[in-house]
């Protein structure tokens, strides 16, 4: 793990294995209200990520990319998260009619892939997540923005 400053560390990630390990120390320092943005090229592994999370914090069912619904809704271990894949999104009106403001409630947990495509319709992340594809594995740069996301980055 490198650092470079308080709020920003990058870790290679040779594998799958290496991703697991990362998203378990990350899942211990989710606290309710967080919203995490998820950036990468297509196949860069954010909804991996995602999935080894929720595996993390005791989830058993299947976890599949919500590039289709948009949300896939979660409860498990007293939390309540919801993943996000923004990629089909258009424009505000498909995001104002799908409702998704009231998602962002205070209380649960956000993972947005894409968020770009809704910026100003989402509220500022908390930590950001950019993987990138290298010739042998992922490289996680972890970026935090607020007073939560700066605890989440100190524990990691």
């Amino acid at each position: 793990m490198h650092s470079n400053n308080d709020s920003r560390i990058s870790i290679t990630l040779a594998d799958e294995a290496a991703t697991i390990a990362l998203a378990q120390r990350f899942a211990a320092q989710l606290k309710p209200g967080m919203i995490i943005y998820l950036h990468g090229d297509l196949g860069a592994g954010k909804t991996t990520l995602v999935r080894a999370l929720l595996y993390a914090l005791g989830y058993s069912g299947r976890v599949k990319s919500p590039t289709y619904t948009l949300v896939e809704p979660y409860h498990v271990a007293g939390l309540d998260l919801r993943h996000f894949d923004l990629y089909r999104l258009h424009n505000e009106q498909e995001w104002e009619s799908a409702g998704f403001r009231d998602e962002f409630n205070g209380s649960s947990i956000f993972f947005i892939e894409w968020p770009e495509r809704a910026l100003g319709l989402i509220p500022e992340a908390d930590v950001e997540i950019t993987l990138e594809i290298l010739a042998q594995g992922r490289e996680a740069n972890i970026n935090a923005n607020t007073k939560m996301g700066n605890q989440c980055l100190e524990q990691l």
